[in-house]
């Protein structure tokens, strides 16, 4: 028995140690990528966030500082689809919208979105202020609260109390089933986008997926398209304005 515990003490050290190595290794690449940034060494500090992402997982905040590398280093393309990155994984960050913005600003192609109705876009601003995890816990939280005032209304003798823990087990109601709806429609849109940014300098959207195809419009790098199908190394793809054609898969990258 003592050897098998043993055993089981030694495996735990040797994760602990290779955890500790990995957080240590991790760290010393993020400041080593920011040093390479404030000397305005872009490409070393682009090189340093790609390796960490490819090393240790998706990161916003890696996204975000790698975003603003490729922005900084006049690689508009890149810059707009890592920013996006950082976006699926936390909607609500202003800085990340903001430089965005900026962002698309340097795209060649001005496209104008269509229309939606106001409910949808008001439905999907207040969805994106939070991540899918926040949503689950102002849920988990309000649940927990809702209970609270079940136990204080059922068992309380005080009429005022229960009063007010009446309205407020409403209110929680409310905010349970609404960060519920919001949390499901977050993990939705991020399982489901479709979403993909033109990479190629200029490309010809063509009306069927060959290259005699007719021309349609000609895009440019930093274009947001969605992507709603594929066929050989074609994607059909559909631009903000509702116009649909088709491109070569190789010149879009999926965010």
């Amino acid at each position: 028995m003592k050897t098998k515990r043993h055993i089981k003490i030694y495996w735990l050290f040797v994760v602990f140690l290779f955890l500790s190595r990995m957080t240590t290794a991790q760290e010393a690449s993020l400041k080593e990528a920011e040093i390479a940034y404030t000397k305005e060494d872009y490409k070393t500090a682009i090189e340093l966030y790609e390796g960490i992402l490819k090393n240790n997982g998706e990161s916003e905040a890696v996204y975000y500082n790698l975003g603003n590398a490729y922005y900084k280093d006049g690689q508009i393309a890149p810059a707009i689809l890592n920013y996006k990155r950082a976006l699926l994984l936390q909607p609500g960050d202003k800085d990340v919208r903001f430089n965005l913005q900026i962002a698309k600003q340097r795209a060649v192609d001005k496209i104008e979105p269509l229309g939606h109705f106001f409910l949808s876009d008001l439905f999907s601003s207040i969805r994106d202020i939070a991540s899918a995890d926040m949503w689950g816990g102002i849920g988990i939280a309000c649940f927990l609260l809702l209970m609270f005032c079940l136990v204080v209304f059922f068992f309380s003798k005080i009429v005022r109390f229960k009063k007010i823990a009446f309205y407020a087990g409403l209110f929680l109601v409310i905010i349970v089933i609404a960060s519920n709806i919001l949390g499901y429609s977050q993990v939705k849109a991020l399982k489901e986008h479709s979403e993909a940014i033109v990479f190629a300098p200029s490309v010809t959207m063509k009306s069927s997926p060959d290259a005699s195809g007719t021309d349609l419009v000609v895009l440019h790098e930093g274009t947001k398209v969605a992507v709603r199908s594929t066929l050989g190394d074609w994607s059909e793809i559909e631009l903000e304005d509702g116009n649909i054609g088709w491109m070569p898969t190789k010149d879009i990258v999926k965010i």
